[in-house]
């Protein structure tokens, strides 16, 4: 065998994983090759060109209420973060702000592309936007995608251009919510695990979905969308922890209007482009599962099963249940700082593979940082924006703090499987005592989910942050718990503005 040929039968071998029908165990290539399936992204097509509001559940309907009223809350706080003036300033720089579509915290309009791109951004800036639970015990931490990030900005932006009532925009975010989720659950553990950042990958063909709904396009214009988002989806792990991680969900979004925007216009691209052999799942995973999405679109729908999780804190969900865990104990036990010797913190190996900062610096890197997350509980019993700042972050109490924390992979957690967050929590006193808490999932998840109440909290408290008018608020909160019957989506947009900057 020539060299470069069995560098290539290795590659193939070592690098393709296929998922077998129970939905868990995974085999090499060689024995299960890529599978061969036909007419995978014209189904896809036609649920999405086919697909009317009534045929969304009600309380599928209600669910994703509460995560659009989520993203725009997020939207307004992340307009604040350091990414928001400089992607305002991005767009200003082009000439782009004569548009119809708002940019959301500012007084700024452009055109969906852009206003997408800065929205998506913004609502991820803070990583406090919902999360995509799995269902495969070999997903990578049962964590998927951030579905709204990627496909509010573009849906909302394109429905101001002209009078695009509540329903159409409900149907065009479910669709592309649950075209992004499904394609995510299908995709070989080895899209996370190598690198890709899901929520710039699958949030790509996310948006492109709702943007084609809003473009109403026939069926060969949403199969050629496709075959151009998915040449535009991208987004590295390794930028975790930077403006770079919010960047993805900003260029998903921005990317589906993209594809949509050209397809209407009479682009040409791959019309087989998920399932072809040199297509995106080949190419960006190795390998998927077809059965976890062919014939299960909307059959259930994700948002209803197995769910999206809506974040408690602003960080990385990973940190969340541990969170959970020891919050309960500071304020069972009435733990002071002074009083804590050490907090050991036990996972699953993978969390680790994300929460990649453990001597944080700045506010970014504290999102991502198992050791920051819980020292600010110890410290002020709470987690909240203002807290993950650079100036914070670099206070000596806190980084004390963080010495004091034991980040491990236990075999517990390791145990209990990579579809769940399992978090094991020891408290050591100075006074001898040893305080002990377990949590698998955290206040949001389908397990404890949030009512429409506590979500518009939430958002009240974004929307605080940023020095949002409380009737601008209350309005907001009512507009969005009311969506189903509005006539004109536009009617949001002066509630979404500010009068300058």
């Amino acid at each position: 065998m020539m060299r470069r040929d069995l560098l290539k039968a290795s590659l193939v071998t070592g690098a393709a994983t296929l998922f077998n029908k129970s939905g868990g165990e995974i085999a090499v290539a060689g024995q299960n090759p890529f599978p061969e399936t036909t007419g995978l992204t014209k189904y896809v097509a036609q649920f999405v060109l086919n697909t009317k509001y009534e045929d969304i559940p009600s309380g599928v309907v209600a669910l994703g209420k509460k995560s659009i009223l989520d993203g725009f809350g997020l939207a307004l706080a992340g307009s604040l973060a350091e990414s928001g003036p400089i992607s305002r300033k991005y767009i200003q720089s082009l000439g782009l702000c004569e548009g119809k579509s708002t940019v959301i915290g500012s007084s700024l309009k452009s055109v969906p592309r852009f206003a997408a791109f800065v929205n998506g951004v913004s609502i991820h800036a803070d990583d406090f936007d919902d999360t995509q639970l799995a269902v495969a015990k070999d997903r990578v931490y049962g964590l998927l995608t951030h579905p709204t990030a990627p496909v509010l900005p573009p849906s909302f932006a394109i429905a101001e251009l002209e009078k695009v009532s509540g329903k159409d925009f409900l149907l065009a975010y479910h669709l592309g919510v649950e075209v992004e989720t499904k394609l995510a659950e299908a995709s070989s553990p080895r899209h996370y695990e190598d690198g890709f950042h899901s929520t710039g990958t699958f949030g790509t063909l996310g948006s492109a979905t709702a943007c084609a709904k809003m473009r109403a396009l026939p069926l060969e214009k949403i199969l050629v969308t496709y075959g151009i988002a998915a040449a535009e989806a991208g987004g590295l792990r390794e930028n975790f922890g930077t403006m770079t991680k919010p960047f993805h969900a900003g260029h998903a979004a921005e990317s589906g209007v993209v594809a949509a925007d050209l397809a209407s216009l009479g682009w040409t691209a791959a019309e087989q482009i998920l399932e072809a052999p040199r297509g995106f799942f080949h190419a960006y995973s190795g390998t998927y599962d077809p059965s976890a999405i062919m014939n299960r679109l909307g059959n259930p729908w994700t948002l209803a099963n197995p769910g999206v999780s809506l974040k408690p804190y602003p960080s990385g969900s990973l940190t969340h249940p541990a969170m959970t865990a020891l919050l309960r104990l500071i304020q069972k036990y009435h733990i002071a700082p002074a009083d804590v010797e050490k907090v050991d913190v036990g996972t699953n190996h993978n969390m680790p593979n994300a929460l990649i900062h453990h001597h944080p610096q700045t506010g970014l890197q504290g999102k991502f940082s198992m050791e920051f997350c819980l020292s600010v509980l110890l410290l002020e019993r709470r987690a909240v924006l203002s807290q993950f700042t650079d100036e914070y972050v670099r206070r000596p109490e806190v980084q004390d703090m963080i010495r004091r924390i034991n980040f491990y992979v236990d075999p517990i957690a390791e145990k209990a499987g990579y579809d769940k967050m399992t978090s094991l929590i020891t408290v050591h006193l100075k006074d001898g005592r040893i305080l002990k808490d377990q949590a698998d999932f955290a206040k949001g998840s389908p397990a404890d989910p949030m009512t429409f109440e506590e979500a518009a909290e939430k958002f009240r408290g974004c929307a605080e942050y940023a020095k949002w008018p409380k009737s601008k608020t209350e309005e907001i909160i009512d507009f969005v718990k009311a969506l189903e019957s509005a006539r004109d989506m536009g009617a949001l947009s002066p509630l979404l503005s500010s009068e300058k900057g």
